[in-house]
């Protein structure tokens, strides 16, 4: 008997507690210069994130595998004949799934008990080779054993389709989800960021729509849906009713994305400021050119830029122009409530990836997880193919509690910290390392997998020895890069100072702008002389 217990019950109760700030942009084959289906999840929280390789596996009739409930319990769950290989949060074929949480009705979470939104991404990967088939793997898993925690949207792509799958719970005493998923229609883009964003239903369509049987009847029953309206069902407004302080932190990172896929279209920030009447924006738009993998990390390492919402600029963003505020995203002063912006890159991404998965390759060969703890504007994503059996084991280590050089997390978090003290400068130096490390994975892809598929033709079993020994190895290179590099930013920046080329500390101060802003604020305090 092989049990569920990959993921930790301390590491569930951070992932479920934290849930309600990742970020997931879906890219459909026709919308990519490559014909690439990619998913993307930027799962943020404070924790630190088991990155593993399941073994696929063989299994004998009546064999069953344990899951371990977060909040305590073991469900018992029959394993299939044949388990696939998963690394990280994608299969042997290509088969990936990323989420964000949305919260929805609370009194729709209150069941105990069942499967975890994790639970079921893991326990569909194992199983699917299809989007459409983890699809209903996940629907009937929450049928049948239960579903425990709030709404949730995942985005699900395999190698020539993408999916977005919402669902919420059927409240305290009922087991089960009400739920709905849309096909992103190829050519397109769609995004999602702890909001639900399948609004009204194609009841007919079933090719580019499946739905639970009551998805309408339940939300009538419950009196979230008036059919005396005269408006159209919808699920999001129906199960993920919006206000002002969700529509800033969530539709604002959508209204972003499909902006900058799309600047045609001049999507208008106004519905993300919760302007009265503003039309919410649309599931997916088709992008003004196709994209890359590279387009999707810039779109991933976003703070806004160029916006009146991008703060790294003013008083708040100190001298050095951090893009980043400290949680909590809102405070209250005087009566008053405020917020922080909420950018798509931040500093508590516990990790991300990007799948990219291709049905022109063997599946060894086709699916690639780009994947890299911590801020995404800071990291380094590695090429691990979806075939790797071993990743280096720095990868898989990491105590929120307690610092570690064994760590991925800690070392590349290490770095993304130290740069924030001096962020304008600091991360000149980051991102150009950053850059030789892609720059050189690009351009050694299509080298890479040449080799891999003549090899693959001859012996698949060498063909993915390769690319597991590839991949380690750039796994390995990156991590010894960033501990040099923390070690050149420790050096470089120290006590106020920059090092210039030869190694001398030199005070170079405050940019002018902010000085003339801290002389505004009070003229007199600071000043010397008058001339």
């Amino acid at each position: 008997m092989r049990k569920f217990l990959i993921i930790s019950s301390v590491f569930l109760l951070f992932i479920f507690q934290y849930a309600f700030s990742c970020t997931s942009v879906v890219i459909t084959r026709g919308a990519t210069v490559d014909g690439s289906v990619l998913n993307s999840y930027l799962c943020d929280g404070e924790f630190i994130p088991p990155f593993r390789v399941i073994p696929p596996a063989d299994h004998k009739p009546g064999e069953m595998e344990e899951v371990k409930l977060w909040r305590g319990g073991v469900i018992k769950i029959p394993y299939p004949p044949h388990t696939y290989r998963v690394v990280g949060l994608m299969n042997e074929k290509q088969v990936s799934i990323g989420e964000t949480t949305f919260d929805g009705r609370k009194e729709l979470s209150k069941y105990r008990g069942g499967l975890g939104y994790f639970h079921l991404m893991r326990l569909a990967l194992e199983r699917a080779k299809t989007a459409r088939e983890a699809i209903k793997i996940i629907v009937n898993l929450a049928s049948k054993y239960g579903y425990s925690g709030p709404g949730e949207t995942f985005s699900i792509a395999d190698k020539k389709e993408v999916w977005l799958l919402e669902f919420v719970g059927r409240g305290e005493n009922e087991k089960g989800i009400i739920w709905v998923a849309r096909r992103v229609p190829d050519g397109e883009v769609s995004v999602h960021a702890n909001q639900a964003r399948i609004r009204e239903l194609d009841l007919h369509d079933t090719r580019n729509y499946m739905f639970s049987r009551d998805v309408v009847d339940f939300a009538v029953k419950h009196g979230y849906y008036d059919p005396s309206s005269g408006k159209p069902f919808s699920f999001a407004d129906s199960y993920d009713p919006a206000d002002a302080e969700k529509l800033r932190y969530c539709a604002r990172r959508v209204w972003r994305i499909l902006s900058r896929v799309a600047p045609s279209l001049h999507l208008s920030p106004d519905y993300s400021s919760g302007v009265k009447g503003a039309r919410p924006y649309p599931f997916s738009v088709k992008p003004d050119r196709k994209l890359s993998v590279r387009d999707l990390m810039n779109l991933l390492r976003d703070h806004y830029e160029g916006t009146p919402f991008y703060p790294g600029e003013g008083i708040t963003a100190g001298p050095f122009n951090l893009p980043y505020r400290w949680r909590p995203t809102t405070w209250k002063l005087d009566g008053k409530t405020y917020g922080w912006e909420r950018t798509i890159s931040t500093q508590q991404t516990a990790f991300s990836f990007i799948s990219q998965a291709r049905d022109y390759l063997p599946d060894p060969i086709g699916g690639v997880y780009w994947y890299s703890p911590d801020d995404t504007y800071t990291n380094c994503y590695v090429p691990f193919y979806n075939s790797v059996t071993e990743i280096p084991d720095r990868y898989t280590k990491g105590d929120i509690r307690k610092f570690s050089w064994d760590s991925a997390w800690w070392i590349f978090n290490l770095v993304s910290n130290y740069a924030y003290m001096r962020y304008s400068d600091a991360v000149k130096d980051i991102r150009k390392v950053q850059k030789e490390f892609e720059d050189r994975f690009f351009a050694l892809q299509p080298i890479v997998e040449k080799v891999a598929l003549e090899t693959y033709r001859k012996s698949p079993e060498i063909a993915i020895q390769f690319l597991t020994e590839y991949s380690f190895m750039q796994g390995e290179r990156v991590l010894n890069r960033w501990v040099k590099l923390w070690e050149e930013l420790v050096t470089r920046y120290n006590d106020g100072y920059v090092k210039d080329k030869n190694g001398w500390p030199r005070a170079v101060g405050y940019p002018e702008e902010w000085l003339r802003k801290v002389v505004r604020e009070n003229p007199r305090r600071y000043l010397i002389k008058d001339k």
